[in-house]
């Protein structure tokens, strides 16, 4: 337990006070060591704020530039570079995979649409061929693998969490169109020209603004999921053994890397901004993030019901997770977006035009959990 309120630092307008004290009982509770908090309406900033620290010895305060892994947060933005390729008539969402990338042709997988890599519907959330330590740090390595994977289902008949290939599939057609890596492709297109903290792939120059991600705490769901694993959930999280982060997160070479479904770096600020683009008419400080028909196409139901690699229901538009009962992203039924394991989590809600970012190092199991959710509740009674 702590040992009195935590210190909130930032601002936020005075209707939203609750969602300053609420984040500060969460850092003084122990529950969140350091996090972030931003909430966009209209396309203004109304909550951002920040507190705790950076590091487990508590020694490195957690500032208004802190950046964090942000795990799978990062897949929604991964779609937001295609889809702006899409935007640009360079990528068709019903073409084949292979038109871009051919060696994607490989195992029978000569006809799979591009829409399937941002739906989950392509059946390739795993490689079974057992790949080396640190392979997913090598990106033809994995690209190689994918190409040459035969799907563990049929393509389109039932879709499965593509846990960490997600991001290598749509990363590998950015660079195929666009010959930029995504990393280069985000940072020149999207982050650089709008002022987006958000990083996939970064140099040591940013190693001193970076939060260490604190190990999971350990939760009985996580050890039951992967405990008498299948071979292909077993391999969506651990081929290779480091690819969901684990041991390395903290590591130079994770930082460097790009693994875009998993290691994306960013703020709360940085998630909420993006989102504000796609919860209005999809532009940012004069930047267009993408166009209001694919920003709606973007968001309507593509795939609802039993995920094949998580067992449990999940819901999908193109790149974006869409709110579910299960897991309400907010009171209003359009709303998207993504989480991120540990509790990372950006949406955007085009009925209230609010966009949502959260940002923490307390590792736990699943993803949305009881504290951010009480947030949302918040934000949204404040309105």
């Amino acid at each position: 337990m702590g040992d009195g309120p935590a210190i909130v630092e930032g601002h936020c307008d005075p209707a939203f006070e609750p969602v300053r004290d609420a984040l500060a009982e969460a850092l003084a509770s122990g529950f969140e060591v350091g996090a972030a908090l931003a909430v966009y309406v209209d396309g203004k900033a109304v909550v951002d704020l920040w507190g705790g620290y950076a590091d487990k010895a508590r020694t490195r305060p957690w500032r208004r530039d802190t950046i964090v892994n942000l795990y799978s947060v990062g897949k929604a933005i991964s779609a937001v570079c295609a889809l702006r390729l899409v935007d640009a008539g360079l990528l068709d969402l019903d073409a084949p995979v292979a038109r871009y990338w051919p060696e994607f042709a490989q195992a029978n997988k000569g006809g799979l649409p591009v829409r399937y890599l941002l739906t989950h519907q392509a059946a390739l959330p795993a490689i079974a061929r057992p790949l080396p330590s640190g392979a997913w740090s090598r990106w033809e390595t994995i690209a190689e693998a994918l190409a040459a994977q035969e799907p563990w289902w049929e393509p389109g008949a039932g879709h499965g969490y593509h846990v960490n290939t997600q991001g290598f599939l749509i990363g590998e057609i950015v660079r195929r169109v666009t010959g930029k890596t995504l990393g280069t492709y985000l940072r020149e297109s999207i982050a650089g020209p709008a002022g987006i903290d958000f990083f996939v792939g970064f140099g040591p120059e940013l190693d001193p603004r970076c939060a260490d991600m604190l190990p999971p705490r350990p939760s009985p769901e996580t050890e039951e999921f992967l405990r008498g694993e299948s071979l292909m959930r077993l391999c969506a999280y651990r081929n290779p053994l480091e690819l969901s982060g684990t041991g390395v997160v903290n590591t130079r070479a994770w930082r460097a890397a790009e693994v875009p479904s998993t290691n994306g770096h960013g703020n709360a600020r940085a998630v909420a901004r993006l989102y504000s683009a796609l919860a209005g008419d999809g532009e940012l400080d004069g930047v267009r993030v993408l166009s209001p028909e694919t920003i709606a196409r973007a968001s309507e139901q593509q795939v609802y019901g039993d995920d094949i690699v998580l067992q449990r229901p999940t819901r999908f538009g193109l790149g974006f997770q869409l709110t579910m009962a299960e897991r309400r992203l907010g009171p209003n039924p359009r709303a998207f977006g993504h989480f991120g394991a540990g509790g990372s989590l950006g949406f955007a809600d085009p009925d209230g035009r609010v966009a949502f970012g959260y940002a923490m190092n307390q590792g736990r199991g699943g993803w949305q959990h009881k504290h951010v959710r009480h947030f949302i509740d918040l934000v949204y009674a404040a309105l």
